[in-house]
C-alpha cells in the first residue's frame, strides 16, 4: 500500500539522496528530479529519476503533472523559486522545503551575514528556538534569500502546507561541503597535533543526511505550515569531533593544542566548525509536532562519511574532488601545514 506521490527536487544532492530513501522506503511513490537525471544505487527500483532544470518553470510543471500529494524541495532559494512553488500550490498536497541556520540573527541584529565584521559574529540563545528573530527578507545574501523563500510559502497558509527545515552544517556522504575533510585529511597526512582555537569548544550544530530525511519523512506524513530546526542529537564541540574521526578511521588520538580566543592567524587554528559562540539548535518543536527521534547520532554516522571521505580524495588533490568547499576554504586556509608547523615550533610543539 502507497502512502501516495511524491516529488523530490533536487534528487541527487546529499539531501536528496537519503530523502528520496527514505520517502521510498515508507511507501512513497517517487519522482526523483534532478539536472542529469541519475539515480542513487541505495534507491528502491520503482523510484522513477527524472532529468528537470530546476530554474525551467515549464519543466517543473511538467514534473508535478496532474498533481503529487508531497514536494520535497532540496534546493529551493530566494523569491523566484518560491513563486514557482505558488503557482503549482493548487497542484501539490504539501511542501516541505529545506531552509538553513543562516536565517537566524540575534537580538542585537547580528548574523552569518556580519561575521567578518568586528564583534560582528552573532550571539544566539543557548539552545536557538525556531521563534528567534531572522534576517529581513531581500536578495543581497544567501542568508536574505532563504529568509524571503520562508516568508513567501508560510504567507501561502492552507492553500499549501509548507514545512520548513532549517538545517545547519549538513553532514554525511556525498556532501560538496565535507567539514569532516578537515581531519580526515590530517589523518591520511599523518599529522598528529590539531590546533583549536576558541579552547577547542566551538560547538556549530550538526545535522546528518539521514536524521534530516526522517524529518522530511515525519514531515510528509504530518502536513502543516511550520518551521522547524534540524539537527543531530547532539552538538558536539570540536575537539571532540576531532576525536570522533580519529576514532572513526582506527587512528591514534590525536594530540590537541588550544588557542584561548580566536585562531593566531588565517591559517592556523580555524576549522569549518570554529566559531566564537556557540550556535546549538532546540530540537523540541520538532519532536512536539512530528515526534521527531533522529535515526542517528553524530559519532555512530561518522565511520560511512570518513571512508566515503578518504576513498574520495585517495590520489587526487582535494580542491579538484571539492571545488565548492575550494571557494570556501582556500588550500592554505584548511591545510596550512607549513604555517601550523611554524606556530606550533615557537611555542615548542611538534608538527
Amino acid at each position: 500500500m502507497t502512502s501516495g506521490s511524491a516529488v523530490v527536487i533536487g534528487a541527487s544532492g546529499q539531501i536528496g539522496r537519503a530523502a528520496v530513501r527514505a520517502l521510498a522506503r515508507d511507501g512513497w511513490e517517487v519522482r526523483a528530479a534532478s539536472r542529469n537525471g541519475g539515480r542513487d544505487a541505495s534507491w528502491p527500483g520503482e523510484v522513477r529519476a527524472v532529468a528537470m532544470d530546476r530554474e525551467d518553470d515549464a519543466a517543473l510543471a511538467g514534473l508535478i503533472g496532474e498533481g503529487c500529494d508531497v514536494l520535497l524541495d532540496c534546493v529551493a532559494y530566494g523569491a523566484a523559486h518560491a513563486e514557482q512553488l505558488t503557482s503549482l500550490a493548487d497542484r501539490i498536497g504539501s511542501a516541505v522545503v529545506i531552509s538553513s541556520c543562516v536565517v537566524y540573527e540575534d537580538d542585537r541584529g547580528r548574523s552569518f551575514a556580519t561575521m567578518e565584521e568586528p564583534d560582528g559574529f552573532p550571539v544566539y540563545p543557548l539552545p536557538v528556538p525556531e521563534f528567534q528573530p531572522t534576517v529581513r527578507p531581500g536578495d543581497e545574501d544567501y542568508g536574505t534569500r532563504k529568509a524571503a523563500l520562508e516568508q513567501a510559502l508560510l504567507a501561502l497558509g492552507d492553500r499549501l502546507p509548507v514545512t520548513l527545515l532549517r538545517a545547519c552544517a549538513v553532514h554525511g556522504p556525498y556532501s560538496p561541503l565535507p567539514r569532516e575533510l578537515y581531519f580526515v585529511k590530517r589523518v591520511l597526512d599523518g599529522r598528529r597535533v590539531r590546533v583549536l582555537a576558541y579552547g577547542g569548544k566551538s560547538r556549530f550544530h550538526p545535522v546528518h543526511v539521514d536524521n534530516l530525511a526522517e524529518l522530511v519523512r515525519l514531515a510528509a506524513r504530518r502536513p502543516g505550515s511550520r518551521v522547524l530546526n534540524a539537527a543531530d542529537p547532539q552538538a558536539p564541540t570540536v575537539a571532540e569531533i576531532s576525536a570522533a574521526v580519529d576514532a572513526a578511521m582506527g587512528a591514534p588520538r590525536s594530540e590537541i593544542v588550544t588557542v584561548d580566543g580566536p585562531p593566531p592567524s588565517s591559517d592556523v587554528g580555524e576549522t569549518p566548525w570554529s566559531v566564537p559562540h556557540p550556535l546549538v539548535y532546540d530540537m523540541t518543536a520538532a519532536e512536539r509536532e512530528l515526534g521527531y527521534r533522529a535515526v542517528t547520532t553524530y559519532e555512530e554516522s561518522l565511520p560511512t562519511t570518513v571512508a566515503w571521505l578518504a576513498d574520495q580524495v585517495k590520489g587526487r588533490d582535494w580542491w579538484e574532488v571539492f571545488p565548492r568547499m575550494a571557494g570556501f576554504y582556500p588550500d592554505e586556509k584548511l591545510f596550512g601545514y607549513a604555517a601550523e608547523d611554524r606556530w606550533l615550533a615557537g611555542r615548542g610543539g611538534n608538527g
